[in-house]
């Protein structure tokens, strides 16, 4: 690997003077090391294999580069065609690189198409027709621009590829071996992951040209500046420790991850009830929803956001001062991509987890990944036990339907007015009351 120069202002690198009044007006000084060691190799023509964690500043390091040759080259722009093209696995991430470019944009006219899935397609058939200098894109939408011919990349000069190893999780995979065939061989490619598995590196060794790797941060290792701690709780208690949690005075900005779609719904309605205003994000919402769902965040007219694995890398907001596990995640590296959403821009933070003993194992995993025991924190975890089978309790004396002086119907459902069976359903020994219902958490899909 080449030997990388450690540059410490941003004037050292060499931009545009319009991005350098940007970078000002975002009152950004110094580089952060992501940037320092992948700004000045983009420059100068080299292909970039980027490891770097979310919240180290890589995305101003791929897009602080492209905009500058965009800049030096004052290429006409063709219908149909970019110069650029950058993918992202969630519209959320897509979005939010484009209001990055936006930012530093604010001195020289950029053309900018976002192509995601869940908007119109219309709005950016329109857009890409006039011809573009980047576009901002996930690979499911810009495969459909390709087939129908609303897009033509042959004379795309710079390809990003971010969050890679998520986007091998979520199956991108072919979608961008068909993506990258249709550039030109002669571009440049960059290749940003937060963990760096076999398979990113395969990727790396088809679609790009002797790279020079960056790497800023151990991988998979969450950043020093968040105080991580875990609460040993039972799964009927989260909802309730968790708003506990949620309700202290340090806790100005918060992000609750859960594993399911109908979780993070369910969770949503739990911390509305508690008078803890919260807004949900997942893969059922439409773009729509979604971006309210962000805007809301961002002023803090909801200062909790309920999210699903889907949008943990695509939530890019500075002053998150907590996040909560409220379920563990299935894969260990997912942890690291989830706390990263705090402890940004210099900032610090915390991250809880709510661990149930059917989880401990996936404690361990991440404890084993990160290299460090998560330190226990110790809630008023009995006051929860108690209002968590109080509230069942006042529900089923709530709900339940008191019959007098007859047995409960052999179906379960023999409500006033419902007609008794001549023969009893079953014969012999009463039936398991677990037996025959149905499991009313086998509908959920993972996001």
């Amino acid at each position: 690997m080449r030997k990388l120069i450690n540059l410490t202002t941003f004037a050292d690198l060499g931009l545009a003077e319009t991005l350098l009044r940007a970078i000002d007006d975002e009152g950004y000084r110094t580089p952060t090391p992501i940037q320092s060691g992948a700004i000045p190799r983009l420059l100068a023509g080299d292909d970039v294999l980027g490891i770097a964690q979310t919240g180290t500043g890589k995305t101003a390091s791929f897009v602080l580069p492209i905009l500058h040759l965009i800049a030096e080259s004052d290429k006409r722009r063709l219908a149909r065609t970019a110069q650029a093209l950058i993918l992202a696995p969630t519209r959320e991430l897509a979005s939010q690189i484009a209001e990055e470019i936006k930012r530093y944009t604010r001195h020289r006219r950029v053309a900018v198409a976002i192509v995601v899935g869940g908007a119109k397609p219309g709005p950016q058939v329109r857009a890409l027709s006039r011809g573009v200098d980047i576009i901002v894109a996930t690979p499911g939408r810009l495969l459909d621009h390709m087939s129908s011919r609303a897009v033509d990349l042959s004379e795309t000069r710079f390809a990003v590829l971010d969050e890679a190893d998520q986007m091998l999780d979520l199956g991108f995979i072919p979608a961008i071996r068909t993506i990258m065939a249709a550039l030109p061989k002669q571009r440049q490619t960059v290749l940003m992951s937060a963990t760096m598995p076999k398979e990113i590196r395969r990727l790396a060794a088809r679609f790009q040209t002797n790279p020079v790797e960056v790497a800023v941060a151990p991988v998979a290792r969450p950043i020093e500046e968040i105080a991580q701690s875990v609460v040993a709780v039972g799964s009927a208690s989260k909802r309730d420790v968790l708003s506990q949690i949620l309700a202290a005075k340090d806790v100005t900005r918060a992000i609750v991850f859960t594993r399911t779609k109908h979780g993070a719904d369910k969770v949503k309605r739990h911390l509305d009830g508690a008078g803890l205003p919260a807004a949900a994000i997942h893969g059922n919402k439409s773009q729509a929803q979604r971006q309210r769902a962000l805007d809301a965040f961002r002023s803090g007219a909801s200062p909790i956001l309920v999210a699903t694995d889907i949008a943990a890398r695509g939530i890019h907001v500075d002053d998150v001062s907590h996040v909560i596990n409220f379920e563990l995640p299935e894969v260990a590296e997912v942890y690291v991509h989830r706390i990263g959403r705090t402890a940004r821009a210099g900032h610090t933070g915390v991250a809880i987890s709510l661990c149930d003993p059917a989880e401990r194992k996936l404690l361990r995993a991440i404890e084993r990944l990160t290299g460090k025991a998560i330190a226990p924190e110790a809630v008023d975890a009995a006051a929860a036990d108690e209002r968590s089978s109080r509230t069942a309790a006042d529900a089923d004396e709530h709900h339940t339907p008191r019959r007098r002086h007859s047995a409960p119907s052999p179906r379960g459902e023999g409500g006033r007015g419902a007609p008794r069976p001549k023969k009893p359903r079953y014969r012999g020994k009463s039936p398991s009351p677990q037996k025959g219902r149905a499991s009313h958490g086998s509908g959920r899909t993972a996001a």
